[in-house]
């Protein structure tokens, strides 16, 4: 008799570019481990499936204690993220970084997710409020409520919220 598969269910609900990285990485690491792997994407996490908004993911430099010094070397208070433009540098740096750690981009996890089998789940609660149609969401995306999520994530081993 064989042993059954580990299982880990994620919650994406953040849209950011910094918020993307973690549920396809950890997913895409799942099943590459033999895990069976299910990520439910909900309210803004509905994002990093939507097709126009997913090619264009920002970092969010306000109150986001955790960012990084400028240049490596000056502490940059977080009443500068509403300055005009710091969205924008915020994004170019974190992918300069992804870049020089070759990292693969965001949209390349999302699809090796999607075709190592990492079970994609977008909230239909979400998707009516916010007026999404299917045809707004990437090819390999159900459509399913909290209890289809639910029904996967209650033999789960690990659940993440992100």
């Amino acid at each position: 008799m064989s042993e059954k598969p580990k299982r880990m269910a994620i919650i994406a609900s953040q849209g950011t570019l910094d918020a993307a990285y973690p549920p396809v990485l950890l997913a895409s690491t799942g099943v590459a481990m033999d895990m069976e792997v299910a990520i439910f994407f909900t309210f803004y996490g509905f994002d990093l499936i939507h097709k126009k908004r997913s090619k264009d993911l920002k970092v969010s430099p306000i109150a986001n204690p955790a960012a990084p010094k400028a240049f490596g070397l000056i502490p940059v208070p977080n009443w500068m993220g509403m300055l005009p433009g710091m969205t924008r540098i915020a994004t170019m740096m974190m992918k300069s970084w992804m870049k020089k750690a070759n990292v693969a981009k965001f949209e390349e996890l999302r699809e090796a997710c999607i075709e190592g089998g990492v079970r994609m789940i977008a909230c239909q609660m979400t998707q009516d409020v916010m007026g999404i149609k299917k045809s707004d969401i990437i090819d390999g995306v159900e459509t399913g409520g909290a209890a289809t999520f639910l029904e996967f994530a209650k033999d789960a081993d690990i659940t993440l919220f992100m």
